[in-house]
């Protein structure tokens, strides 16, 4: 009865908020990107995950663990915990607070995989160094910069009942959840330390801004305890989220059934992963089952509840054969999953994740492309959007990043109009919104069908996109009774999808309700636009702030004018940075052009307070410093490497809007000196460098670049980030 009380109480509490993911816009699709690190994934949230209506990126653990290089650098030594600082292989806790940042300010959110069970492992290594730096040694369960010592673990106290200290029994409910995972010391996870400790490391987590948390090894910890750490959680930094919002929580619980721990115990406190779907979805699409009886798809077939359940075709373990892995497709059959990720993604069940990987060869320990010293590789994208080397980035893959648009524009109509010919040629829609048709027979499938859509012109979003309101592909034509005829051959791509947000004719990018938050997905930025930071190094005192104006100078083009939005002078901008800085939130509201007449029609004030143009931020390159960019809006940013008093902006730009990739600058300062005077700039040293391509009396910065200038100085630095 005691328990049933505290229960009630902590759903109520709750109002069922850690089982909301909290995206923008009620995004439906998160991805995993396995290994990436924290600048890439801030780029990726910018350059296409935002664009693409991505909902959020699970991120790999982000604390402090273990070095392994015996074998080399395998992906698993992330889930070695030696500390809860937030220094790993990924990049430093100034790396990923301006990640949270970037990724929050385009509406992508960031969950992270919370390693929380467990501590750096014993039967691998006994100590040394992890990747901050920090000491500690396995054999003394020593882990002082955390602190934890034995008191804090299962085995030393007589709580694991097995011989040796590890899980020998999975049968035995009370080796699971005190014993050893393989050999990881076990976290006594009951004790007020530990939960506190865990509960701090988690709301800090939270107090940079993520959304969300993957909690690794859940059945290895006790429901009561799991529930008693997340119950101590912060509400969601107010910077992103709405006021009162409560971490999403999705726990990793393997349930196939045959063991007596089960995946319902953990749903009181959150969504749990449904590792039965990707095996049962396997089945479907490799035909040893047929498609025809998947109308029921979920629940139904013994697994969660809908909005209980976090679904994937595959997961990091599970696509290296590991956690139940047998028979689960991954990239490596791409047809096979292509198909199952176009039906994850269109049935109406659970919250979808799909996986970006890393190509591991068969060796199911190798760790992320790296260098020679184990240092991973940056992400590198190909002209046609795929990435290169040995990254696979699935969610890149056209057939399957269109479908998260297709999710999205569904989200929310029930499953309609079902079809199958008896075997595994199956059509399904999801209200007047969408509709996808497979055939996975060894056939043509040549139907008409009832779509329930609209008329009109439809792309097949697997075969193409949707560009400038003509499909790159092939189209579908619905009549006026919501009938469409469908030839599919049983071929690479054996699946039509169509949807009311991809039609011959449309933007993509439907208003949602008198123009508040935009129907997803948008087209993607133009290709033009790339990210581009400005440096001017000016001293301030009190109450002086420093502003931009530019663009292309009036002699040089035609067709300019006072109004930004029309002006051939002026150049589309969107801002990058975010943080808790008022005063330059409120300015940068609204400015969306850097043009040469102060501030735009709608350009917002801060305390009444009018801009005089494109704001910046006061910055310096002291990682000490108490206020961060990434957090704060102004002080501390790896991108200021040379001292204080340096004024920052980051955005992104339309490049095809310059000359050749050359615009024009000059500051103002409030309160003080005012404009610049006329500049004479020569050649730019740098990196990158370059000199201006016609004279005027301006600075000239090159788009896609970091631009580094002085007040009232002709000298100039062009860089590469």
């Amino acid at each position: 009865m005691y328990f049933s009380v505290l229960l009630v109480t902590f759903l109520c509490g709750s109002s069922f908020a850690q089982w909301d993911p909290n995206t923008a816009y009620d995004r439906q699709v998160i991805v995993h990107l396995f290994e990436w690190k924290w600048t890439d994934i801030a780029l990726e949230c910018e350059r296409f995950l935002g664009p693409y209506g991505f909902g959020g990126v699970q991120v790999s653990p982000p604390n402090e663990h273990a070095i392994v290089w015996d074998p080399f650098r395998p992906w698993w030594e992330r889930y070695q915990p030696v500390s809860y600082l937030l220094d790993s292989r990924s990049g430093s806790d100034e790396d990923f607070r301006e990640m949270v940042d970037r990724c929050n300010n385009v509406g992508v959110r960031i969950y992270v995989d919370a390693v929380i069970n467990h501590m750096g492992a014993k039967a691998l290594l006994d100590g040394g160094a992890g990747s901050g730096g920090s000491s500690y040694s396995v054999g003394s369960l020593s882990y002082p910069s955390v602190p934890y010592s034995s008191w804090d673990f299962n085995v030393p106290n007589g709580k694991c009942p097995s011989r040796n200290g590890d899980i020998q029994s999975y049968q035995s409910i009370d080796q699971v959840r005190n014993c050893n995972l393989v050999g990881l010391p076990d976290l006594d996870t009951s004790t007020e330390y530990v939960r506190g400790t865990i509960a701090d490391y988690l709301n800090n987590l939270i107090d940079i801004g993520v959304a969300g948390f993957r909690v690794d090894a859940c059945k290895h910890m006790w429901p009561g305890d799991l529930g008693e750490i997340l119950g101590r959680l912060n509400n969601l930094n107010t910077n992103y989220f709405p006021s009162g919002s409560r971490p999403f929580v999705y726990q990793e619980v393997i349930d196939q059934g045959g063991e007596p721990i089960t995946a319902e115990e953990y749903t009181p406190y959150g969504r749990v992963t449904e590792f039965k779907y990707g095996l049962r979805l396997a089945e479907g699409v490799r035909g040893s089952n047929q498609l025809k009886w998947f109308q029921n798809f979920g629940q139904d077939w013994g697994m969660l509840a809908d909005n209980n359940a976090v679904v994937f075709v595959d997961n990091h373990d599970n696509q290296r054969g590991h956690g139940g892995g047998g028979g689960i497709i991954n990239f490596e059959e791409s047809r096979l999953y292509k198909i199952a990720n176009a039906f994850m993604l269109a049935y109406p069940y659970g919250f979808t994740r799909i996986m970006s990987s890393f190509n591991f060869h068969g060796d199911t320990d190798a760790g992320p492309p790296s260098d020679g010293s184990g240092n991973t590789d940056s992400v590198v994208i190909n002209s046609d959007n795929t990435c290169a080397g040995e990254w696979v980035c699935e969610h890149r893959w056209r057939q399957i990043r269109n479908m998260v648009g297709f999710r999205n524009t569904a989200y929310g109509e029930s499953l309609q109009n079902w079809w199958d010919n008896g075997n595994n040629q199956i059509a399904f829609g999801r209200g007047n919104k969408a509709f996808i048709v497979i055939n996975n027979d060894g056939y043509t499938l040549s139907e008409t069908l009832q779509t329930g859509l609209p008329a009109g012109v439809y792309c097949d979003i697997i075969s193409g996109d949707l560009e400038s309101g003509s499909c790159t592909g092939s189209t579908i034509t619905v009549d006026n009774s919501g009938y469409a005829n469908f030839n599919i051959i049983n071929g690479e791509d054996p699946v039509v999808a169509i949807h009311v947000n991809a039609k011959e004719g449309s933007s993509g990018n439907d208003d949602n309700g008198g123009g508040s938050s935009p129907t997803f997905p948008p087209q993607p930025l133009p290709s033009g636009y790339q990210r581009t930071v400005i440096f001017i190094k000016k001293q301030t005192i009190s109450g002086q702030d420093l502003f931009i104006l530019g663009g292309i100078d009036h002699a040089q083009r035609s067709g300019c004018n006072s109004y930004a939005d029309t002006s051939n002078c002026a150049i589309p901008i969107v801002h990058n940075l975010g943080g808790s800085n008022s005063k330059f939130n409120g300015w940068k509201t609204g400015d969306n052009y850097l043009d040469w007449y102060g501030a735009e029609d709608d350009q917002g004030k801060y305390n009444y307070e009018t801009p005089a143009g494109t704001p910046l931020v006061w910055t310096t390159n002291q990682a000490g410093y108490s206020a961060k960019v990434s957090s704060n809006g102004y002080g501390y940013t790896p991108l200021n490497t040379w001292g204080d008093h340096y004024w920052m902006v980051d955005l992104n730009m339309d490049c095809d809007k310059t000359e050749n990739g050359w615009f024009e600058l000059k500051a103002y300062l409030t309160n003080g000196d005012g404009w610049e005077s006329n500049r004479s700039q020569q050649t730019c040293g740098g990196t990158i460098g370059g000199t201006k391509p016609y004279v005027s009396g301006n600075h000239f910065a090159r788009c896609g670049y970091v631009n580094v200038f002085e007040f009232e100085s002709n000298l100039c630095t062009i860089n590469n980030f």
